[in-house]
């Protein structure tokens, strides 16, 4: 399926503050735009912003929803971190290590959209980490839900 697109559906409150988040912030492109939605490019994949009526209720914790990108390269990750410091985004978890030590060990931040949606960037030490390490028997942390 390498020549196939993720595509992401995902609530908002307001257009031109999504724009400023992930086109000003991420850096995303913009496709098509309406009053009531938008389509946005985010490392080439496609995201839809569609506005609902009511904001859905905010989440504690990081799950079970967000969504982001898994970076190959840890400059391209530290990159991404840097910006959204520079951008003033809203960082639900500051840049950290997760799992220390283990073979699924990696970097992440997570990041609050103006409409409370949870993006998650991280990049994994051992890149086997990504799909494979089935043997090792953790998924997300144990507690936080």
């Amino acid at each position: 399926m390498s020549s196939s697109l993720f595509h992401l559906a995902f609530p908002i409150q307001d257009v031109e503050a999504t724009l400023r988040f992930y086109v000003d912030g991420l850096g995303c492109t913009v496709g098509r735009r309406t009053e009531k939605a938008v389509t946005l490019g985010l490392a080439g994949h496609q995201l839809v912003a569609h506005v609902v009526p009511e904001q859905p209720s905010k989440q504690k914790g990081i799950y079970p929803s967000h969504f982001g990108l898994v970076f190959l390269s840890e400059q391209e990750w530290q990159e991404l971190a840097d910006r959204a410091k520079a951008k003033e985004l809203s960082f639900y978890q500051q840049p950290r290590m997760r799992f220390p030590g283990t073979r699924i060990e990696h970097r992440t931040f997570f990041l609050e959209d103006p409409s409370h949606n949870l993006l998650e960037f991280k990049h994994y030490t051992n890149e086997s980490a990504i799909f494979g390490e089935t043997n090792h028997g953790q998924v997300g942390d144990a507690g936080e839900i």
